[in-house]
């Protein structure tokens, strides 16, 4: 059977002693009066929620999985579920980083990310389904018009109410611009929507009493192309002027996706028959609005990625400490027993390893990158926000897909510690590989974060975003110059810092005639760039834990030994990557389809 303990160790040392986000914080009007001890005993509160009510159903709830009543278009989540929502709700967890305007507890996002990281740990298919509802929160508070905000927002914020987002259709995939679905407008302000959205993740289910549909439509004279996209907010039962639930919108499911994994959530087929709904935003910017929400489930995919690549990590520790299975290749090193635990095996070393320097590794930019978020929104400085918006925007690509990419590396490495017993159902570990896979597909397939990263974030704006980040590279790596003890890892930081940015010139400069060359280059140059952003991270681990080596708490030996792993074994990738992607695109276009 799996296990799962928060870590609540390691995300002290990143919230406190990596980034001191308590003095961040103060700075914060708003949050000024967060300490410490506030955030401990929130995390420790949700740690305890995580491990004791949601991961004991990760495992039944992939089994089980959903029911669709196709008669009604009713959808039973597994068992436990339900009961595991209304205990979320009634902690008043979705509040936890919401405006207290409409009944939020006013934490800042950084609590709320380590608090997720936690639940996706503990069962990723469960925690999609409030997940999406604090996207949902952000689009109508950045968007929505002050009736939609008074109408839904309280009930998103308490939980009484889920929310999804109703993107792709079957024909489109990730080409939003080719959508089809209908808005005709009414006499009385409202319109109705016709078509159908597939692939929308917790789009029907029974641990809320409404369900509100963001839904992606085209209005009669809209033009063609992602120019003639509107956003509306479409609930599965109308609400009524006192608040109370009117009649049922039709848009219903059709079908539940039969997928690899995340099995115990309802990823649905909607058609929607002349459902009611109403403008969010301006006609034909609604992919502008949307985009709110697609951002912030884009982190969150990447913190999908984290939780599974920690909770995989455990399982196999536990497991390499327990299998006994040959001797070390240097002699016995547990001669009581007929064989040494597998630990003692130097492969089996590097797979734990890989998987917790991803853990680690991920964990310090996710925590970082909320907190850069906390500044953006909550800041009194124009200029820090400014600072802090593009830094989001640059690292926001890297956290979807350098952290789910390294999620199925992790993952997968941590099954082939079991041997066979890991493909089997037995030890859970398979599930966590399932589960990690469609992160590197939905909210943008991980292409499409590279190509936006590179075309878009870095080449869009003559790399002023990368420059930014870069400078803080720069001015670790000289106040680190001439500490001996930082040597090893400050010298491969500013080499891989180098070597960026001649390969962002370079692929510039053949993207001016090539724009091929982007497709070609922008996967290899995504992954560069997050070990890039890891290599950082950890050089600034790695200063805390020199300092701290000596105090008697092994953890921070653990973690120059990790960071030491990382720079000797992982950073090398660097070098393969540059080097294809400045192959070019010939390698790639050069055959006639007519080959394959």
């Amino acid at each position: 059977m799996a296990q799962y303990t928060p870590p609540l160790r390691d995300m002290r040392f990143v919230l406190h002693e990596l980034l001191d986000v308590g003095g961040a914080l103060k700075r914060l009007p708003r949050h000024a009066d967060i300490d410490a001890d506030t955030i401990d005993a929130v995390l420790e509160a949700g740690g305890q929620f995580a491990a004791e009510v949601v991961f004991p159903l990760n495992r039944s709830g992939d089994e089980q999985g959903c029911t669709l009543d196709r008669a009604t278009h009713a959808v039973r989540t597994p068992d436990g579920f339900k009961a595991a929502y209304a205990q979320y709700v009634a902690g008043g967890w979705p509040a936890l980083s919401c405006d207290p305007a409409y009944g939020g507890q006013g934490l800042p996002i950084v609590l709320n990310q380590c608090f997720y990281e936690m639940l996706n740990s503990a069962n990723q298919a469960w925690a999609m389904y409030p997940g999406l509802s604090h996207g949902a929160y952000e689009c109508l508070k950045a968007h929505g018009t002050a009736e939609q905000q008074a109408t839904y927002l309280p009930k998103l914020v308490s939980g009484a109410w889920t929310g999804t987002m109703c993107l792709t259709e079957p024909h489109c995939g990730t080409d939003l611009g080719l959508l089809r679905t209908k808005a005709d407008p009414q006499p009385d302000g409202t319109y109705r929507l016709s078509g159908q959205k597939i692939f929308i993740s917790a789009g029907e289910h029974d641990l809320a009493d409404n369900i509100i549909h963001l839904v992606l439509a085209r209005l009669p004279d809209a033009p063609t192309g992602s120019k003639g996209i509107s956003l509306f907010v479409v609930p599965k039962f109308r609400v009524n002027a006192d608040g109370s639930l009117g009649a049922r919108n039709p848009i219903y499911c059709g079908a539940i996706e039969h997928k690899m994994g995340i099995h115990g959530n309802a990823t649905c087929q909607l058609n929607l028959d002349g459902a009611i709904g109403t403008l969010v935003g301006q006609p034909h910017k609604g992919l502008a609005a949307m985009f709110v929400m697609m951002n912030a489930a884009r982190l969150g995919v990447g913190n999908q990625g984290l939780g599974l690549t920690e909770v995989a990590y455990q399982n196999a520790v536990a497991y390499a400490k327990d299998r006994i299975q040959m001797r070390s290749l240097s002699g016995p090193k547990q001669p009581e027993q007929p064989a040494d635990t597998i630990i003692v095996h130097p492969d089996v070393r590097k797979m734990l390893l890989t998987a917790r320097a991803y853990a680690e590794g991920g964990r310090a930019l996710a925590v970082y990158v909320a907190l850069l978020i906390d500044r953006e929104i909550a800041s009194d400085d124009e200029d820090e926000r400014r600072e802090c918006a593009d830094l989001v925007a640059l690292l926001t690509p890297i956290c979807k897909a350098f952290l789910t990419d390294n999620a199925w590396l992790a993952t997968s490495h941590c099954m082939q510690v079991y041997g066979g017993h890991g493909y089997v159902r037995e030890w859970g570990m398979e599930q966590f590989v399932r589960d990690a896979r469609i992160n590197m597909i939905y909210e943008g397939t991980n292409t499409i974060q590279s190509l936006d990263l590179l075309g878009r974030k870095v080449l869009g704006d003559n790399g002023a975003r990368l420059k930014k980040f870069g400078r803080l590279i720069s001015e670790f790596v000289e106040e680190e110059g001439t500490n001996e003890a930082m040597q090893e890892f400050v010298n491969p930081l500013a080499e891989l810092g180098e070597k960026v940015t001649k390969l962002t010139t370079e692929l510039g400069m053949k993207a001016f005639g090539n724009a091929d060359e982007v497709g070609g280059a922008a996967v290899d140059y995504l992954r560069v760039v997050g070990h890039l952003v890891f290599a950082y991270f950890f050089a600034r681990m790695a200063k805390v834990a020199l300092a701290k080596q000596d105090c008697g708490d092994p953890f921070y030996t653990a973690k120059l030994h990790t960071a030491r792993f990382y720079v000797a074994k992982l950073l090398p990738e660097t070098a393969g990557l540059i080097r294809s992607a400045r192959s070019g695109v010939a390698p790639l276009l050069a055959m006639d389809e007519a080959m394959f």
